[in-house]
């Protein structure tokens, strides 16, 4: 898949993911890996960018398989800003498919 798309989608995964309960940094990375080819690489500086931006806060649990993880809760401002992204997100998916339509409909 085209890197491009998947900078640009990511952020979006990540918010989505924990839109509905807490995960840590590497369950994240193997959700995402599931569906869209990844570097884990890529995941752990975009978790640190919205966490600064106050989108996630961060505590640590006790894990059976090893220390302790890192896990990302969603925050008001997470759930807001996750919103508009997928607002945003109809939008342009509407717009492209339409371009994709009008462009290869007689092919």
């Amino acid at each position: 898949m085209n890197v491009q798309f998947k900078k640009g989608v990511l952020e979006l995964c990540v918010l989505a993911l924990l839109h509905k309960q807490d995960r840590y940094g590497y369950e994240l990375v193997q959700k995402i890996s599931d569906q869209i080819a990844i570097s884990e690489g890529s995941v752990y500086p975009l978790l640190r960018r919205l966490t600064k931006e106050g989108y996630f806060s961060t505590y640590l649990k006790e894990s059976t398989e090893g220390p302790s993880r890192k896990y990302y809760k969603l925050t008001k401002s997470g759930r807001n800003y996750l919103q508009k992204l997928l607002n945003e997100w109809e939008k342009f998916t509407e717009g492209v498919n339409q371009l994709i339509k009008e462009g290869v409909k007689n092919d």
